[in-house]
């Protein structure tokens, strides 16, 4: 049985910066791509980042893009979010996902395994 746990958020000012982790468990998720996504009261989840199994190829929201940047440690099977110049409209739960393909894809329905989701929440 996989886990994903995802831990750093919080509250935090406008242009602040959080660090989002993404702990696996139950197998090496080293063949996966791994995606971040997030949402908001009323919203439909949306796509915010995600990475190839080796770390080689990323991919980001245009709403995010210059600001946030996904990594991973396979040795400590974990990915991360670092989120930078945080706006208002980031404050979302933000979960993390695994894609059986490898290639981390912007489509929440492809992926297998959903971390339980992390409230971030940025104040003007």
């Amino acid at each position: 049985q996989v886990q994903l746990v995802e831990s750093g958020g919080g509250l935090v000012q406008a242009g602040g910066s959080l660090r989002l982790s993404c702990a696996a468990s139950g197998r090496s998720l080293s063949s996966y791509g791994m995606g971040w996504f997030r949402q908001s009261p009323g919203q439909e989840r949306e796509f915010v980042a995600a990475i190839n199994w080796s770390g080689g190829i990323t991919d980001y929201a245009d709403s995010v893009k210059g600001r946030f940047t996904i990594s991973r440690d396979n040795a400590k099977n974990t990915a991360y979010l670092q989120m930078n110049r945080l706006k208002p409209e980031d404050t979302a739960v933000y979960y993390c996902a695994a894609d059986p393909s490898q290639y981390g894809r912007r489509l929440a329905v492809v992926y297998d395994y959903w971390g339980q989701g992390t409230q971030v929440t940025v104040s003007s």
